[in-house]
């Protein structure tokens, strides 16, 4: 295979082209062609279209490599190296004209993030990271806030749209964080949020039921601006583990208080 930094900027200009079928069709959307997967679950035509685009693209690029996919339009299985690919992170955004939804395409080697490139077709902002070289905006490297402090911090998080029994403990977590933070943010977009997390706009990003697809490439894209990755329980259980917890060096307070409410 080609070295890791030749491929990525491969895929940067794949998810670009991919980008730009988006926002096309965003102009144009017609709402009679959404689906439906499950409770506030919404597919549209475009995610299927765009997969197939990926997986096509990335197949010729990298013929010996699985896929684990959001729709579920190719074969899906892990091998030495796997593409992790959510071709519209963001669809109820984007079925609703809302700017905030991306291509998001990680590569696993053994399981573990070692590429991620994440493009926001509407601001045009191309967010990448290869293993040991960094992460970068546009090309020009970015790195993640240095606040050490609630009150100095932005927060992102994920409202429930499903598994609503956990809701007393993730209420409780955003009243802490009401009261100490400068705010919280909702974006619709995990991909998005992680990527902003990367760049110093957000000091940490958190959520639950997340799944690899949303955050694969995120999270090599923080590690590298110099962010920390963790599950809730600070642990390493987070491409697969439904909870994640990401930021600069806020971090460590964060995770602290989230695993006091979520575990009592």
């Amino acid at each position: 295979m080609k070295n890791l930094k030749d491929l990525c900027l491969e895929v940067i200009e794949i998810a670009r082209g991919a980008g730009a079928f988006q926002r096309n069709e965003c102009r144009q959307m017609d709402k009679s062609k959404i689906e439906k997967k499950g409770l506030n679950d919404l597919v549209s035509y475009v995610d299927k279209e765009t997969e197939k685009m990926l997986v096509s693209k990335l197949s010729q690029l990298f013929p010996e490599a699985g896929f684990i996919t959001e729709e579920g339009t190719t074969a899906q299985g892990q091998a030495e190296y796997t593409w992790v690919i959510d071709p519209l992170d963001g669809t109820t955004n984007f079925l609703h004209q809302l700017p905030l939804y991306s291509v998001s395409i990680g590569l696993l080697h053994e399981g573990k993030p070692v590429l991620g490139v994440i493009y926001a077709p509407e601001t045009e902002e191309m967010f990448s990271a290869v293993k040991g070289e960094g992460a970068y905006l546009n090309g020009k490297q970015i790195e993640v806030s240095q606040a050490d402090q609630f009150s100095d911090s932005l927060i992102a998080t994920g409202f429930p749209y499903q598994r609503f029994e956990e809701m007393d403990a993730y209420l409780q977590i955003l009243n802490e964080l009401m009261h100490s933070t400068h705010g919280l943010r909702r974006l619709g977009s995990a991909a998005i949020d992680l990527a902003y997390v990367a760049c110093g706009r957000f000091e940490a990003f958190y959520e639950y039921n997340l799944k690899p697809w949303d955050i694969a490439a995120g999270i090599i894209i923080v590690e590298e601006a110099g962010g920390k990755v963790t599950d809730f329980k600070g642990g390493p259980d987070f491409l697969f583990g439904k909870q994640l917890i990401a930021g600069g060096p806020i971090h460590q307070d964060l995770q602290k208080m989230i695993h006091q409410h979520w575990y009592q």
